[in-house]
């Protein structure tokens, strides 16, 4: 295989690039491919449970089976997509279990499994993968509550701010590499997952097309948030806040833009974490 230079200056280039997007089926990650499809990819494997749920119309979308927990699934699709230049970590579980209240802790154990442990096999799987193909990048997808904590969805919030603790652990692993790695936390996203809750959201295309501008650039953070009451304040067409690559600072910056969100966020998005469904994504 031709070895392809992903990384340009300030980011990682996306026309032409080879992407996996996992979770693909529907929701935010169909959004992803849609989007990747705009900016003019080679290819996009369109990573789902069930496969032949994937529906997205274009020959350059390849789906491929793959659950994150299953280490064989994992395999063989860093096996199969041994050509990918940007990897989009975006399935995971979300229970709506609080930690102390549930009956079990089969609804912890499932969120850590999926969210922290099946990215963490992924982003093992292809870390090789991306530093063979020039470096590219890596782009886990996270959530406000890696660090809005809920009584009602307690577990998914540990679960996440793991995945956030992993993800900035990756990052320094792989910085010498040169593969950019991209938290990204998001609040209420208007997809399925979200049917039932009446608070305003985000559109999943904006928050796909936020996250590729992010990838594009070469930030490490991206958050973005829904608008406030009056609609005015936070657009929806850029992130928030979008953190450079700078080593020295970005450890400082990020402390920074947590605290900030926190403090600016309305008593809106932590009530409605509350009565986030339940369900497994992708």
């Amino acid at each position: 295989m031709t070895q392809h230079r992903a990384n340009v200056a300030g980011g990682v280039e996306i026309s032409g690039a080879r992407a996996l997007v996992t979770g693909a089926n529907r929701g935010l990650g169909r959004a992803f491919v849609e989007e990747l499809l705009k900016r003019d990819v080679a290819v996009v494997y369109a990573a789902a449970r069930n496969p032949e749920t994937i529906d997205v119309s274009d020959d350059r979308v390849i789906p491929v089976r793959l659950d994150i927990t299953n280490p064989d699934d994992v395999r063989a699709a860093a096996s199969r997509c041994a050509d990918v230049t940007v990897l989009i970590n975006n399935a995971g579980a979300m229970l709506r279990a609080p930690l102390l209240a549930a009956p079990d802790l089969s609804a912890a154990r499932t969120e850590m499994e999926t969210n922290y442990f099946g990215t963490l096999a992924m982003c093992r799987a292809f870390a090789p993968v991306l530093t063979h193909n020039g470096g590219g990048a890596m782009v886990n997808v996270l959530s406000v509550a890696s660090w809005l904590a809920s009584p009602f969805n307690g577990s998914y919030g540990a679960s996440k701010s793991a995945q956030w603790a992993l993800t900035n652990a990756i990052r320094t692993e792989l910085r010498a590499r040169g593969t950019l790695v991209v938290a990204v936390h998001a609040g209420w996203i208007d997809t399925d997952m979200a049917a039932t809750v009446d608070e305003t959201k985000i559109s999943p295309s904006d928050v796909a097309a936020q996250t590729v501008d992010a990838v594009r650039r070469g930030d490490e953070e991206v958050i973005h948030r829904r608008r406030d009451a009056t609609g005015q304040g936070i657009a929806t067409h850029r992130p928030v806040v979008a953190l450079p690559r700078h080593p020295a600072t970005v450890g400082r910056e990020r402390l920074a833009v947590a605290e900030l969100t926190a403090r600016r966020a309305s008593p809106g998005p932590v009530i409605s974490v509350l009565s986030r469904p339940r369900g497994r994504y992708g």
